[in-house]
């Protein structure tokens, strides 16, 4: 039995493939604790999982405005800050760890990590090509002055876990130019029955709206607009707004539920299709259910645009821009709850990832490194 230490943070959708990955190797004996952020402290130990809080790195919640007007700084400063490695230090000298799996993202962390000579490994939870082109983007800068290179970093680590469907990542397609040696394609991280239910055949279509638990600027005017765009066909919403917008600054027609939270898995096999931004686990588990997807990214800097695209192009769903009105919204859901190659698409989109069982994937090779012949 080997200790596992997962290193995260409170990102929304970075956190579900980390908890499936976890969850899997306690399954098979391993002993796993995870260090993060204060406010996730519930949600961890919730699963089953010992939890540790940050000490020294910089305060951080996803309710708080991370992106537009210069807020991208915070983050950045998140993703690069050496409190997060020196956290991550300090714990292993309290309690050795015989593997740490760290955020893609939290360069803090794989800094202090590499230093230290810790067996390691990346959890990317998005497509890897969006990975290498965040590496190459604004928060370069921040990473140079603190002597990260995130190529590097991620390349450096015994495995890089890539936990996404290789036949929508455009990297699968055109490696050795962006994937490292060290990469292993798992599938996306979800636990869904197989074959997944199909939607009620009778009654009203019920479409499933989230957008993201992050803040994002005229993310509350996005949701106004979907539920003005559903008002108006014969469906149920069943819309969550996250800790970012308040449902009280929505008006919700009268065919609309509002909510701040709902488990997906429990609303997913009741819904025709959902309607979202783009965000990795959202889209991911929609398609792992065989639904069809209707994509508004909300941010041009994130992996949402290019997720929206590969969706699109698979024939799974379509995608729209923010400023898209509610009469456009309405003939786009329109035409992905109608029966058509879109539902077909998802469907088989579905069958491979449900078929290549990311979390048992990644477990696998995971307790590889953690072998006694593991050599690096």
């Amino acid at each position: 039995m080997a200790s596992v230490l997962f290193v995260t943070w409170d990102g929304g959708g970075n956190v579900p493939p980390a908890l499936g990955i976890a969850a899997e190797l306690r399954e098979r004996g391993e002993q796993v604790r995870f260090l993060g952020h204060v406010q996730q402290w519930a949600a961890i130990e919730g699963a089953g999982f010992r939890f540790e809080p940050y000490r020294h790195a910089r305060p951080w919640s996803p309710a708080e405005p991370a992106f537009g007007h210069g807020a991208e700084l915070t983050i950045f400063e998140v993703f690069t800050d050496p409190g997060i490695g020196e956290d991550l230090l300090a714990s292993v000298e309290r309690e050795p760890a015989g593997l740490v799996v760290a955020d893609c993202l939290l360069l803090g962390a794989l800094a202090a990590a590499d230093r230290a000579g810790l067996r390691r490994a990346v959890l990317v939870h998005t497509f890897y090509e969006y990975l290498a082109s965040w590496s190459r983007g604004p928060v370069r800068r921040f990473a140079q002055d603190r002597g990260q290179d995130p190529a590097r970093l991620w390349a450096a680590a015994d495995l890089a876990l890539v936990a996404t469907a290789p036949q929508l990542d455009p990297s699968a397609g055109v490696a050795p130019r962006a994937l490292p040696a060290n990469a292993c394609y798992t599938g996306p991280v979800v636990r869904v029955p197989d074959p997944p239910p199909g939607p009620p055949a009778d009654g009203i279509p019920r479409v499933l709206v989230s957008l993201s638990t992050v803040h994002y600027p005229g993310q509350t005017g996005v949701l106004q607009a979907i539920l003005d765009a559903l008002a108006d066909l014969p469906v149920t919403g069943v819309v969550t707004t996250g800790p970012a917008v308040d449902p009280g600054q929505l008006s919700a027609p009268g065919n609309c539920e509002l909510h701040r939270y709902l488990p997906h898995d429990e609303v997913l096999p009741g819904v025709s299709m959902v309607i979202g931004h783009g965000g990795h686990a959202t889209t991911m588990r929609a398609l792992a259910w065989g639904r069809p997807l209707l994509i508004i990214p909300m941010h041009p800097m994130l992996d949402q645009p290019m997720i929206g695209q590969a969706v699109s192009e698979a024939g799974a769903g379509e995608t729209l821009p923010t400023t898209a009105p509610p009469a456009r919204i309405r003939e786009s859901a329109a035409r992905l709850l109608a029966d058509g190659p879109h539902r077909a698409a998802a469907w088989r989109l579905g069958d491979s990832i449900r078929a290549a069982d990311g979390a048992a994937t990644a477990a696998t090779r995971l307790q590889d490194l953690l072998s006694p012949a593991y050599q690096r």
